[in-house]
């Protein structure tokens, strides 16, 4: 059960990449328009997540805090894709994107809450590694690597406030309970900035279309509800084991998806996704 959540939650994590993608040519990659992806996501993701929760508000201290740092690093990881991807080409974005999303939690679970590090983990991170490594070409444009290693730290600590949510002992709420405080928090945040870059920085008004309104609506639902399916699996699956699988399993989502559209797989994209199949076998199939 716990590793089909796992399976739903890459599959909804290959659609975000694509929404996020269009949003971005739709608007740029401006300060603006990253406080709108998720104050309009989180937003959508706040109703869902109410109805998961039965219209009901939990609240602790612990899990407020960790929802304003989960909201912090939330929208920063928005206006830093926005920004790397003016820079650098989306296949090395991907790479490093979801190598972060991919290494810390798995290092953390390993080094700091005793998870075993066996033979079939060592097998499917060598695998992965060198499946993320293969989709590396060279980027047109040379700058802007600051905001890419950016992408790599904060996509990686979302994991890691997840494992830390579940770990530390402190009275909290329920998975949904954090959720809805993250969006919460995340909306207050983009709000205030958005209205800042408005009052204070004259920030001209676009003119806003359903069709984006709708792409973020989607995308955030998507995003948020992924994301809670990942923090239940963590309460039964170990760290060390479910982002190696979110890592390989998005790329081979993301493979798919491109054969509906205009760019088709390259070669290396193709060979990328045959080693992350082999890694994520690793997983299940090798006893240690």
């Amino acid at each position: 059960m716990y590793y089909s959540m796992i399976v739903v939650s890459v599959v909804m994590f290959g659609g975000c990449f694509l929404l996020n993608d269009v949003y971005r040519r739709m608007r740029g990659s401006s300060l603006m328009a990253s406080m709108e992806a998720a104050f309009i996501g989180s937003l959508a993701g706040l109703a869902v997540f109410l109805i998961i929760n039965g219209l009901s508000f939990e609240y602790t201290g612990f899990t407020l805090i960790m929802s304003l740092v989960a909201a912090v690093n939330g929208i920063a990881f928005t206006f830093l894709s926005f920004k790397a991807l003016d820079y650098i080409n989306l296949s090395l974005y991907s790479v490093f994107s979801m190598l972060g999303g991919m290494v810390l939690p798995f290092a953390a679970g390993i080094f700091f809450y005793g998870e075993k590090f066996t033979v079939a983990k060592a097998i499917c991170l060598v695998f992965i590694c060198a499946a993320l490594a293969v989709t590396v070409t060279r980027g047109e444009k040379k700058k802007g690597y600051i905001y890419y290693a950016g992408v790599f730290v904060m996509n990686g600590m979302s994991g890691v406030l997840a494992k830390l949510f579940n770990e530390l002992p402190f009275e909290k709420t329920s998975a949904a309970g954090y959720s809805i405080w993250s969006s919460i928090c995340t909306i207050s945040i983009a709000a205030v900035v958005w209205l800042t870059l408005v009052i204070v920085k004259k920030e001209r008004l676009p003119k806003y279309r359903i069709s984006g309104i709708a792409v973020l609506a989607v995308n955030g639902s998507a995003n948020r509800v992924a994301n809670f399916l990942l923090v239940l699996a963590l309460l039964h699956v170990d760290a060390s084991v479910q982002y190696p699988m979110v890592t390989g399993g998005v790329m081979i989502v993301s493979t798919l998806i491109c054969f509906f559209g205009d760019r088709k797989p390259s070669k290396r994209e193709l060979i990328s996704v045959a080693l992350s199949f082999v890694g994520l076998l690793a997983l299940f199939l090798i006893p240690v």
